[in-house]
């Protein structure tokens, strides 16, 4: 296995990306925040106290695809084009799937924009209801699905 963020002396390295030409990149990627029923309830009526979750959880999301860099060390600055997240609510088992769409026309993909978008928004949601709720977990984290680059479409595939 290849890892290309390691020099021939095995210290850390930013991948050199300047001959790469740029296409279209996108990626999406989620995260699940998982609550009490009160609170999950709260969420989706917004009637939680500090207010609009799930606005606030947007914004958070796509500020910190921004500033991926600024927390991943060898991520390049990218000039990302779109960023959206969306929220699944699944009632069965009181959780929101958090979803990022991230795009940019760039020399390297934008999954780990992606995923930081998700795991902020998670983040967010579990601390504008943490004073209702101390039981809130978040989990699978993951990369859904990314496409542009050499190394073509990559699409999660879903267990049976």
């Amino acid at each position: 296995m290849v890892f290309n963020h390691f020099d021939e002396q095995g210290r850390a390295v930013m991948v050199n990306i300047t001959a790469k030409t740029p296409t279209l990149r996108s990626a999406v990627a989620s995260a699940r925040v998982f609550l009490n029923r009160e609170v999950f309830a709260a969420v989706l009526d917004g009637q939680v106290a500090k207010g609009d979750v799930l606005g606030v959880a947007r914004l958070a999301g796509i500020a910190a695809a921004k500033k991926t860099p600024d927390l991943i060390p060898l991520s390049h600055p990218l000039a990302l084009h779109h960023v959206a997240i969306d929220f699944v609510p699944d009632q069965d088992g009181c959780s929101l799937q958090i979803r990022s769409k991230v795009e940019a026309f760039e020399r390297t993909g934008v999954e780990m924009e992606a995923m930081v978008a998700a795991s902020v928004a998670a983040l967010t949601v579990y601390d504008m209801c943490k004073g209702a709720d101390k039981s809130i977990r978040i989990g699978d984290i993951e990369l859904l699905y990314k496409e542009g680059g050499k190394s073509g479409i990559y699409r999660k595939e879903v267990g049976p």
